[in-house]
């Protein structure tokens, strides 16, 4: 076969499949049922194959009908996916993020709810992801993200954030005192493993070796996230003490939920960064955003050094 079947004999055939029958896929395309059928028997005239059969007043899909539905079905899910993002590009309102999702949960979201409440004209749509956008893409305006890159016209560095330990206050147990980081080997201790993705933020062993402490008996894979967000969260639940990214503990510090046993810092081996998607900058809210949002990173920059001096 040269050529591909009639594109609306595969959306038919799509709707069938997915509403259960011709009956209701007809409802559904607001066709008639004999359409319906008509639509049915050229694709299967075209593919030289059945794709249903009867069973009892119903049909249902053959086997190889099934798998070729399950192509089709996908296909025409990235048409629509497809459709909402043109829609999306064409309105001038919009704001299109896409960040690693720690990051954004933790750190960016805040800050950009507060921007939005300066700009309520506009629409927000956020992405947590770690698959990179096609710089040539139309469906992000930002993307924050991570790791060794090379300030350009469009990309420009955030900020290079920080670890310290932290914990839940519920945690902390009567009989054991910390008055000295070695104290911290008493308690389960949360980590983060990034590879192969990222280079993963500063260990435990590499915080005691820090602190001039022996933690030959550490224990490295008791808990271990993905997520720097997981292990907070995990932290919060009073599962144990976690080195986390200051800039996504600050707030929880602040409010009492967390606290810092020791005040000690390791910076990460990169630094988040902000790239502007082609285009992005002929739109005047993307470039208002980009000045406030890079003020934001200046402001936790100067905190972190701060931690580290």
């Amino acid at each position: 076969m040269n050529s591909l079947p009639s594109l609306r004999a595969l959306q038919v055939f799509e709707a069938v499949g997915r509403f259960g029958g011709i009956v209701e896929a007809a409802k559904r395309l607001g066709i008639s049922a004999g359409a319906v059928s008509q639509q049915m028997k050229l694709l299967e005239d075209t593919l030289g194959l059945s794709l249903t059969l009867k069973v009892g007043k119903r049909i249902r899909l053959t086997a190889a009908g099934q798998r070729y539905h399950d192509s089709c079905a996908a296909a025409f899910e990235s048409l629509r996916i497809a459709q909402v993002e043109v829609e999306r590009s064409k309105n001038a309102s919009n704001l299109r993020i896409s960040a690693l999702p720690s990051l954004l949960s933790d750190w960016l979201a805040p800050h950009i709810y507060a921007w939005q409440d300066e700009h309520p004209e506009l629409n927000l749509f956020l992405d947590g992801s770690h698959a990179e956008p096609s710089p040539e893409g139309y469906d992000i305006d930002f993307r924050f993200t991570y790791g060794d890159y090379v300030a350009t016209e469009n990309a420009i560095e955030l900020f290079r954030d920080c670890v310290v330990p932290v914990c839940s206050p519920w945690l902390l147990r009567p009989d054991v005192l910390l008055n000295k980081p070695a104290d911290l080997l008493a308690y389960p201790l949360l980590s983060i493993d990034w590879l192969p993705k990222f280079a993963s933020p500063p260990s435990w062993r590499d915080w005691f070796k820090a602190q001039q402490v022996d933690c030959e008996s550490i224990r490295d894979g008791y808990r271990v996230y993905s997520l720097s967000a997981m292990a907070i969260q995990a932290a919060l639940a009073g599962q144990g003490v976690v080195l986390a990214q200051y800039s996504m503990v600050a707030d929880a510090l602040s409010d009492g939920r967390l606290i810092r046993p020791f005040a000690r810092a390791l910076p990460l081996p990169s630094a988040y960064f902000l790239v502007g998607a082609k285009g992005a900058f002929d739109k005047a809210h993307c470039r208002d955003f980009h000045r406030w949002i890079v003020a934001r990173g200046r402001e936790q920059m100067v905190i972190n050094q701060r931690l580290l001096a």
